[in-house]
């Protein structure tokens, strides 16, 4: 009995990416869901104007609140999740189809599958700086949800529920530097909002020694120097991204100490004449 799937793209303003995501997806989806979170670039046009799509539009909170809101909206009990700078690629739209038409996916003990990424950025494959290892939970049941965080939500499934798929996607990342650095801030922030959140504060060392390791472990010892400029950009992008979210973090603190510090002082009492 084949499985019945249901493909999810979340998107926005993805008007560069958004028709070659769904051409690499059309063929194995059952249902086909487009998730706009307001774009105004000609994405939704675009999809409209090709009438294979199911269109859902809801405001964009964060990554985990919109996809726990359009997950449960599926057809199917089994979903593949794709970004929309994200591809299948031919070999992994093979094994996903032998899967629905064997039926494993109704017999099988896992929640959820793991599926590897090759990376590009500035047209450029990174074969190493950390990002050889990059992996993402995307296919699985409809019943699972994401994590609540603001960033780097994953799947929320142990790992005694996780296959693996042996193909992977094509994630074509930032298309440009602008791109790249406006959302590494965005995460920045929202990092620091999760940080603070925990209870957890900045200090001298969070600003000075995290950025300098992080670049040293992308750059040397996940063997971005092998990258050329391309690890070069992404170990000093991905530091710089560690001293924002300290900063952001800091500067969370001062705002909470001068709301505490406002709502402390006495307020002066008129006397009646």
């Amino acid at each position: 009995m084949t499985t019945r799937l249901t493909v999810i793209i979340p998107c926005k303003d993805e008007l560069p990416n958004i028709e070659a995501c769904i051409n690499s997806v059309v063929a194995l989806a059952d249902e086909l869901i487009v998730a706009d979170s307001g774009s105004t670039d000609g994405t939704l046009e675009l999809v409209k104007a090709r009438g294979d799509c199911r269109i859902l539009e809801r405001e964009y909170v964060n990554s985990a609140n919109f996809k726990n809101w359009v997950i449960p909206q599926a057809t199917h009990d089994w979903i593949l999740l794709v970004d929309a700078d994200e591809r299948v690629t031919p070999e992994l739209a093979a094994e996903i189809q032998r899967l629905k038409e064997s039926g494993e996916l109704e017999q099988t003990p896992h929640d959820a599958f793991s599926i590897a990424r090759r990376v590009f950025l500035l047209n450029h494959l990174v074969r190493f700086s950390g990002w050889q290892h990059d992996r993402v939970r995307r296919l699985f049941r409809k019943t699972c949800r994401c994590e609540t965080r603001r960033v780097h939500a994953e799947l929320d499934v142990s790992l005694t529920q996780m296959g693996i798929l042996t193909s992977s996607f094509e994630h074509h990342t930032f298309r440009s530097l602008k791109h790249f650095n406006a959302k590494l801030e965005r995460y920045a922030y929202w990092s620091a909002e999760d940080l603070y959140a925990q209870g957890k504060r900045s200090g001298w060392l969070n600003l000075t020694l995290r950025p300098f390791f992080r670049f040293v472990k992308h750059y040397v010892f996940q063997y971005g120097v092998l990258d050329g400029r391309i690890g070069l950009l992404i170990s000093t992008l991905m530091a710089f991204s560690v001293y924002l979210k300290y900063a952001a973090l800091w500067e969370l603190e001062c705002q909470s100490a001068t709301v505490s510090e406002a709502s402390a002082e006495p307020r002066s009492v008129q006397k009646a004449n």
